[in-house]
């Protein structure tokens, strides 16, 4: 494993980054962690000045963009993780999973993409939540934390408090699939990644990583706003900062013109089977306090995804089921009265419930 460098201490940003425009009372620290198999991990700790002694949050990041890129911004209103972590009270935390940012990254990711199998796959990110989750108690003092994942940030989160549901006090999944559909528009059957031979399977050659430049992140999401003006919609300031933050999580998209940053292939794969109808973990698992949030005009999830996992989670020790009217896959990093408020509303409300 290659490993990005960092520069860690008390209070530090990366090299090179700035600080949140928000929140400016949140110390922000960087360090890493090593999982069960030897793959160093980058966290990121926001720590309010005057924190309460209540359960830590962890975020996880989706299929493309790395943790930082995700949650925490450096322009007011794309800090999700600072928002969180200045209602809350509490410590929040952010994590790179294996190849994406700060994390490790497998030799073959410099290597031609079709020298490699899909790379990251869920039961190997799994294995880093647990890393993660390992540190954050021994830092809290905590039994167990809670978790926030976004689209395959979601899934994953799920599939490890399925795995080890004594370490998961609540679980917060936002536009997650789940295999209960065996019908998507674009990730499954007869979609870009299946195979040309057999629609029902991942297309084998497809290789361990894809390159996406700047341009390759908004297409869909414009298309998810249902209008023609979308920085109504979307703050232009918060999405150059997206684009320009999801540059910066690899040191080699300078190097490609354009630039572009390398994303593992593992997350498109199980998304694909999770499209198909395949349930990679089995929600009835599950013990922790339940949120499973899912935007209107998601294009990720589907309401078939949400209403399986709610109907399997019968060992949660509570499940709600919130959808976001209006809202699209991207709710966090939009204006406000897009959705993202109330967002934040009901985390909080849901993770501050007795």
């Amino acid at each position: 494993m290659s490993a990005v460098p960092l520069m860690i201490g008390i209070g530090a940003m990366l090299v090179g980054a700035a600080a949140p425009a928000l929140a400016a009372d949140i110390r922000r620290t960087d360090f890493r962690v090593t999982t069960e198999d030897g793959v160093g991990i980058q966290l990121r700790e926001l720590r309010p000045a005057k924190p309460r002694d209540a359960t830590p949050l962890v975020l996880v990041h989706g299929a493309r963009v790395p943790g930082l890129a995700s949650f925490d911004l450096d322009v007011p209103g794309g800090s999700f993780a600072g928002d969180l972590a200045e209602r809350l009270g509490r410590v929040v935390y952010i994590m790179d999973a294996r190849g994406y940012g700060g994390s490790d990254r497998p030799d073959v990711l410099s290597r031609p993409a079709k020298e490699s199998k899909p790379l990251s796959r869920a039961h190997e990110v799994v294995r880093d939540i647990h890393a993660a989750v390992q540190a954050v108690q021994q830092r809290s003092g905590a039994r167990g934390v809670a978790l926030l994942g976004w689209a395959t940030g979601g899934m994953w989160c799920a599939y490890y408090a399925s795995l080890w549901p004594d370490n998961v006090s609540h679980l917060v999944t936002l536009n997650a699939l789940y295999g209960g559909s065996a019908q998507h528009p674009t990730l499954g059957p007869g979609s870009a990644n299946a195979d040309p031979r057999d629609r029902h399977r991942f297309n084998p050659d497809i290789g361990g990583y894809a390159l996406y430049d700047v341009a390759s992140l908004f297409p869909g999401w414009d298309r998810s706003i249902p209008v023609t003006d979308k920085a109504s919609w979307r703050d232009p300031v918060v999405a150059d900062a997206y684009g320009r933050a999801a540059l910066a999580s690899d040191p080699t998209s300078s190097s490609r013109t354009p630039a572009a940053f390398r994303a593992p292939l593992g997350a498109i794969e199980d998304s694909f089977y999770q499209a198909s109808g395949r349930r990679l973990f089995d929600a009835g698992n599950i013990a922790a306090a339940t949120l499973v949030v899912r935007s209107e005009l998601d294009f990720w999830s589907r309401p078939e995804d949400a209403d399986a996992f709610v109907r399997d989670s019968g060992r949660a020790r509570s499940v709600t089921l919130l959808t976001l009217p209006g809202a699209t896959h991207f709710v966090h990093i939009e204006r406000p009265e897009k959705g993202r408020s109330r967002l934040l509303d009901e985390i909080v409300q849901f993770l501050d419930a007795p």
